[in-house]
C-alpha cells in the first residue's frame, strides 16, 4: 500500500506538490572486489548458518508524558438471528465508547486469534444494493481442526451476523450454534457448538451477515461521483490492515492464508470486479441456481423486487492461498481501458485493465502503460512467475491511502492513477508511474510472500519502495522514463525523510511490535517504508545488486504462497552472497535510530566514531547503546586524479582509525547510500564544499545531495553551526542539477517554516532565497517546451515556486497576471500545468474574494485530479480572515474525507492561518476524531495541525490539551509531534544569534 503522504511527500517549496514519484536510474553497482571482500568479512560459518535467533519485537519507545487512555466498550444487543432474514428480525451488536484509563497492551497472544482451527477456503457470496447503500451475504469457510474444540473464534466488526452452523466431516452432521459472544474491542465473535470437533478433522462453518455501505473508506464502502449533476455511487473494498472483518466474518490475520471463491450479486447494469477473472455471469432467475446453492441464494433474493430491476450473479475463479487483507471486490458503473503483456518466464499473455468511472477513464492510459512496462520486468528479475491470470487497477474517487496492492485488483485514488495526457505536469507523471510500479511490486512482496505479522510490515513496504521506485524503475529509464534520476531522488524523497523521522526519541525500529489494530495502523510510516527501503538499498550496494536480487529470488521461491519473517530474507541473501547477513544487518532492523559518524583527522588518516543521532542534540548514554555495522564508502582521489571509492572500510565498533591521505579531497558515504549522517570539522566541511562546487568535482550529484541534507540536519541537532550549513548552500549557487537545488529549496523552506514567528529573520531568509532563485527564474522563464530536459522543467518549477514564496514582486506579478487572464476568460492556456499550484496559491494569497471563488470553481469542476488538489491547497493560502473561515467551513461541511489533508496542508503552509488551523483542530477535535477514527487520516491531522509550533508554551498547551483524551489511535504521531516542537524550540534558541550574525556578515561582502 502506498500512503498518501508517501505519494505526495510534503516538500515546502511545492506546497504539497506530488513527490515520491518514479526517479531515474543510477543503478546500484558494486565491484567484484567488494563482493569478495564482503564475503571474507562476514562469512557464513556452520555456526551462523544454523543459528536460530529468537527475534523479539521491540516496543515503541514513548517519550510523551500524556496519560494513555484506551477505549473500553460495552457490548449490547448481541446478535441472535439470521442476517439474511428481514431487518426486523435481526438484532445488531453495537459498541458504546467509554473513556477510561487502562494498561496500554497485554501479552501478544491476547491480540491473536486462537489456533484451534485454521481456515483453508472461503466460499464468499455478497449482494450489493447501491440504491439502498447496503450489502448482505453469506460465507462458507472450510477449516482444518488443529485441536479438539467446541468453539470457533474469528474476526468481525460493524456487521449484523446471523446464527452460525457447522458441518463436520468426522461427525457427519450439521450443528447449529448453542452459544455466542462478541468482543468489540478485539473485534471477535466466538461461537459454541453442542459437540466438540475432533482434532485432525475438517469442517465447514456457515454464517450470514449484512452491513451498511458507509463513507468510511475502510471495509466494503461507498464512493461517489457525479454524472450530469447527479450524484451516483459505487462500492469497493479497502481491507489493509484489519478491515476485511468489516466486510465479512473471517480470520483476519496475515498468517492465516486461505483460498477464496467470490460470488457477487448486483444489479444487471453494473460491473463486478474481484481478485480473479469471472468464470460466469448470468441474470438471476430461480432456474439459474444449482441445487446446492439455491437455498442460500434464495434467502438473499427473497427480499428483492425483481419486477423493476434485473439482478445478476457473477462468479469468480478461486484465488491462490492468500491473506484476507488483499481480498478485493467492487461493484459499480465502471468503464475500462485494456492492454496485454507476454510474460518472460511463463510465456503467458496476461490481460491488463484499468477501470474508472466514465467521466475520468480517458485519463487512465498512462497508468495502464506503466503497469504493462513493469509487470514483465518483475517476473524476469525475481525469477518467479506472476501467478494470476489477470491484473486490474480500479481508480476510486474516495480512497484513504494513496493506493492498495490487492492481488489482481489494485485500487487507488484518482491522483495516484489519472492524468491528462495532453497537459500533465511532470510531477504528476512521476507520481503515477511510481505508484503503479510500487503496487505491482507487491504482487510478489506481500501477496505471493507475505509477512507473518504486522511487525514485519517492512518486508512488504520497504521492498516495494526500493524495487518499485529505484531498481525496477532504473531498468525502465533508457526507453520509458528518460532523465528520471530515480536513485538520486530517492535520497531526498526517502532517505532524508526517513532520517528526519528516525532522529526523534519517539521513533521506532523498522521491525516493531504492533499487537493490536491501534498499533498496526500507526506503523504505516516513513520508517516502515522509506527507512526500510534505505537500509535495503544500503545492503544492496554493499553486497552488489546482482547478488542482492539473487538472494531476494531465493527468498521468494522458498516462501511461495507462504509467510515470512526477517531471518527468511537474510537467509536468502546470505545464501547468494556467502555473507552472514544476520550479523551484518540485525541492528539496522531491530534497533531504533541510526548513527552519526564524527570524523577527525590523524597523522595517518581519519578517526571515525559512531553515536546515535538525535535531532535534539547529543544522545544520553541510555539512548546511545547500539553499535551498527556501518559501511563507510570512502571517496578519495586516486593517483590518476580521479575518484576512488573504497567500499571495504566498515565500522563495526564504537570508534576506529583508518589510513587515508587527507591532503587530498575525501568524503565518507560515497553516493549517499549509507543510512547515517557524517559530521566533519568545520575546516574539512569547507574543503569538501569547495571541491563539490567545482565543475569537475570528484563528488557526484548524490554526494552533493547528501552534503546539503547532512549539513542542515547537523545544525538542527546543534552538532554544527547553522552558519556553516548556509555557507555550504551559498557555495553551491553555481549548481546546475535540479536535485541539488531541490535539496537547497527544501532546506531553506524548512528554516523559514521553523522561524515563522520571527519576522526579521524570515525576511532575511527570504532575501537569501530570492538571491539564489530569482536569477534562475530570469534564466529559465515561465514557459515549458517539449524540448526541455526533465531537469530544466523541474528546476523551473522549483525556482518559480521558491521565488514566489520568498515574496519576489516581479514573480508574484507575473503569476497574478496569468491567473487574472484565467479568471476573466476561463482560458487556462497561460497557466502551465507545472506551475498551476504556485499560480493558484499566489493568486489567492495576494488576491481577494474573486480569486478565492475562482479556485472553488476549479475544485468543483476540475479538469484533472492535480488541478483539484491545487485548488484545495490554494483555498488555504488566503490571508483574509473571512475567507479563512470559509475554508474551515468547507472542510467541515463539503470536503471529501480523503481530501481533508490537502486543506490542512494549504492552511499549514500559510503562516497567517497556522494558529487558526490549530484552534480549529482543537475546537472540532471530537467531530474530527469520530469522522476519521477508522482510517489512517487521524494521525496525520495531529501532525499537520500542531507540528508547526516552536515554543515552550505551545508544547505545554498541546500536552495539556491531550491530557484527558484517548490517544491510543495516534499516540505515536502525537509523541513525534511533541518531539518536533521541542526540537524546533531548541533550534531557535540555539541558532537565532548565529543566523543573524551570518546574514550580517554576508551583507558586508
Amino acid at each position: 500500500m502506498l500512503l498518501l503522504l508517501q505519494q505526495h511527500a510534503a516538500r515546502p517549496w511545492v506546497s504539497g506538490l506530488a513527490q515520491g514519484a518514479l526517479r531515474v536510474p543510477l543503478r546500484l553497482k558494486l565491484s567484484h572486489e567488494l563482493s569478495t571482500y564482503a564475503r571474507g568479512r562476514f562469512p557464513i560459518t556452520a555456526e551462523s548458518a544454523t543459528r536460530n535467533q529468537k527475534r523479539w519485537c521491540h516496543k515503541v519507545t514513548e517519550h510523551n508524558t500524556l496519560t494513555r487512555n484506551l477505549i473500553r466498550v460495552k457490548t449490547s444487543n448481541r446478535l441472535s438471528s439470521l442476517a439474511l432474514l428481514p431487518r426486523s428480525h435481526a438484532r445488531q451488536h453495537s459498541t458504546v465508547p467509554e473513556m477510561s484509563t487502562v494498561p496500554a497492551s497485554g501479552p501478544a497472544d491476547e491480540y491473536r486469534l486462537p489456533i484451534n482451527v485454521k481456515p483453508t477456503h472461503y466460499d464468499l457470496t455478497i449482494r450489493t444494493d447501491l440504491e439502498k447503500l447496503e450489502f448482505d451475504g453469506f460465507v462458507k469457510i472450510s477449516v482444518d481442526v488443529q485441536q479438539e474444540t467446541a468453539s470457533i473464534t474469528l474476526n468481525t466488526s460493524e456487521l449484523v451476523l446471523g446464527k452460525a452452523s457447522i458441518y463436520s466431516d468426522a461427525l457427519k452432521a450439521v450443528q447449529e450454534q448453542s452459544g455466542e459472544s462478541f468482543d468489540s474491542v478485539s473485534e471477535r465473535a466466538t461461537y459454541v457448538f453442542p459437540t466438540a470437533l475432533p482434532a485432525g478433522s475438517k469442517a465447514e462453518l456457515r454464517l450470514g451477515f449484512s452491513g451498511k455501505l458507509t463513507g468510511s473508506m475502510t471495509g466494503y464502502y461507498k464512493s461517489s461521483y457525479e454524472v450530469e449533476g447527479k450524484k451516483k455511487f459505487y462500492a469497493l473494498t479497502q481491507f489493509e490492515p484489519t478491515a476485511a472483518r468489516r466486510a465479512f466474518p473471517c480470520w483476519d490475520e496475515p498468517l492465516l492464508k486461505a483460498t477464496f471463491a467470490v460470488t457477487l450479486i448486483s444489479r444487471a447494469d453494473t460491473v463486478n470486479l474481484s481478485n480473479m477473472p469471472a468464470v460466469s455471469e448470468e441474470v438471476y432467475s430461480p432456474d439459474t441456481l444449482k441445487a446446492d446453492e439455491s437455498a442460500d441464494l434464495a434467502k438473499l433474493f427473497s427480499s428483492l423486487s425483481t419486477q423493476d430491476d434485473e439482478w445478476k450473479i457473477t462468479k469468480f475463479q478461486t484465488t491462490p492461498p492468500m491473506s484476507s487483507y488483499i481480498v478485493a471486490y467492487a461493484n459499480g458503473n465502471f468503464k475500462y481501458l485494456e492492454r496485454s503483456v507476454v510474460m518472460p518466464l511463463s510465456g503467458k499473455t496476461i490481460p491488463l485493465r484499468i477501470y474508472a468511472t466514465s467521466d475520468v477513464i480517458h485519463q487512465a492510459q498512462f497508468a495502464l502503460d506503466v503497469k504493462a512496462d513493469v509487470l514483465p520486468l518483475y517476473e524476469k528479475v525475481f525469477e518467479v512467475e506472476f501467478p494470476l491470470p489477470k491484473l486490474d487497477t480500479l481508480v476510486a474517487s474516495d480512497f484513504d491511502a494513496g493506493a492498495m496492492e490487492n492481488w489482481g485488483l489494485i485500487t487507488g485514488r484518482t491522483s495516484a492513477f489519472l492524468l491528462d495526457p495532453k497537459s500533465a505536469d511532470l510531477q504528476a507523471k512521476k507520481n503515477v508511474a511510481s505508484t503503479q510500479s510500487h503496487e505491482v511490486a507487491h504482487m510478489w512482496f506481500g501477496n505471493i510472500t507475505t509477512m507473518e505479522w504486522w511487525n514485519y510490515l517492512y518486508l512488504n513496504e520497504g521492498f516495494a519502495t526500493l524495487m518499485g521506485e529505484v531498481i525496477i524503475a532504473g531498468k525502465l529509464v533508457p526507453s520509458v522514463f528518460p532523465e528520471w534520476k530515480v536513485n538520486s531522488e530517492f535520497i531526498s524523497d526517502h532517505l532524508n525523510r526517513a532520517l528526519s523521522l528516525d532522529a526523534k526519541l519517539s521513533s521506532h525500529p523498522i521491525e516493531v511490535e504492533c499487537p493490536d489494530a491501534n498499533h498496526i495502523n500507526q506503523i504505516f510510516d516513513s520508517l516502515s517504508y522509506s527507512k526500510a527501503a534505505s537500509v535495503l538499498r544500503m545492503l544492496s550496494n554493499y553486497v552488489g545488486e546482482e547478488h542482492f536480487l539473487k538472494g531476494v529470488s531465493l527468498y521468494l521461491k522458498k516462501k511461495l504462497y507462504a509467510n515470512s519473517v526477517t531471518n527468511d530474507l537474510w537467509e536468502g541473501i546470505g545464501t547468494a552472497t556467502g555473507i552472514d547477513i544476520i550479523r551484518l544487518m540485525d541492528n539496522w532492523i531491530s534497533k531504533i535510530g541510526f548513527p552519526v559518524l564524527t570524523v577527525t583527522e590523524t597523522p595517518t588518516g581519519i578517526h571515525v566514531r559512531q553515536d546515535r543521532f538525535l535531532e535534539t542534540g547529543h544522545a544520553e548514554p541510555k539512548d546511545n547503546e547500539t553499535i551498527w555495522n556501518v559501511p563507510l564508502s570512502i571517496v578519495s582521489v586516486g593517483k590518476d586524479g580521479k575518484a576512488v571509492l573504497d567500499k571495504s572500510a566498515i565500522l563495526e565498533e564504537r570508534e576506529k582509525s583508518f589510513e587515508l591521505d587527507t591532503s587530498k579531497p575525501f568524503k565518507l558515504n560515497g553516493g549517499t547510500v549509507g543510512v547515517y549522517r557524517v559530521l566533519y570539522t568545520p575546516e574539512r566541511l569547507a574543503e569538501i564544499a569547495a571541491e563539490a562546487a567545482k565543475p569537475e568535482s570528484i563528488f557526484t550529484l548524490d554526494d552533493r545531495l547528501g552534503l546539503v541534507h547532512d549539513a542542515m540536519a547537523l545544525s538542527k541537532a546543534g552538532l554544527a553551526k547553522l552558519s556553516s550549513a548556509l555557507t555550504l548552500v551559498d557555495g553551491l549557487k553555481g549548481e546546475t542539477e535540479y536535485l541539488v537545488w531541490s535539496g537547497i529549496s527544501d532546506s531553506l523552506s524548512g528554516l523559514v517554516s521553523i522561524w515563522w514567528e520571527h519576522p526579521e529573520l524570515v525576511d532575511q531568509l527570504n532575501a537569501f532565497r530570492r538571491a539564489l532563485f530569482v536569477p534562475l527564474v530570469q534564466k529559465l522563464g515561465y514557459e515549458y517546451s517539449d524540448k526541455d530536459s526533465t531537469d530544466t522543467s523541474l528546476l523551473r518549477t522549483c525556482a518559480v515556486t521558491q521565488a514566489a514564496n520568498a515574496k519576489d514582486e516581479g514573480v508574484i506579478k507575473e503569476l497574478q497576471s496569468r491567473f487574472d487572464h484565467f479568471k476573466k476568460t476561463g482560458d487556462d492556456s497561460k497557466i502551465p500545468a507545472d506551475l498551476q499550484r504556485v499560480i493558484f496559491s499566489t493568486a489567492v494569497r495576494y488576491g481577494g474574494k474573486e480569486e478565492y471563488e475562482a479556485v472553488i470553481r476549479v475544485h468543483d469542476k476540475p479538469k484533472t485530479p492535480t488541478s483539484r488538489i491545487s485548488a484545495m491547497q490554494a483555498m488555504g493560502a488566503t490571508e483574509d480572515p473571512e475567507l479563512v473561515k470559509n475554508t474551515l467551513d468547507f472542510v467541515t461541511n463539503k470536503s471529501r474525507d480523503q481530501d481533508i489533508m490537502y486543506f490542512f496542508r494549504g492552511l499549514g503552509n500559510n503562516f497567517k492561518t497556522r494558529r487558526a488551523l490549530a484552534k480549529f483542530f482543537m475546537d472540532e477535535y471530537f467531530v474530527l476524531y469520530k469522522r476519521f477514527e477508522g482510517n489512517f487520516t487521524l494521525k496525520y491531522l495531529v501532525e499537520m495541525s500542531l507540528g508547526y509550533f516552536s515554543t515552550e508554551k505551545d508544547y505545554d498547551d498541546v500536552v495539556a490539551f491531550f491530557k484527558d483524551k484517548d490517544t491510543s489511535k495516534y499516540n505515536l504521531s502525537l509523541a513525534q509531534t511533541l518531539d518536533s516542537i521541542r526540537a524546533k524550540t531548541a533550534y531557535i534558541q540555539r541558532s537565532s544569534d548565529d543566523l543573524a550574525a551570518w546574514f550580517e556578515a554576508r551583507s558586508k561582502l
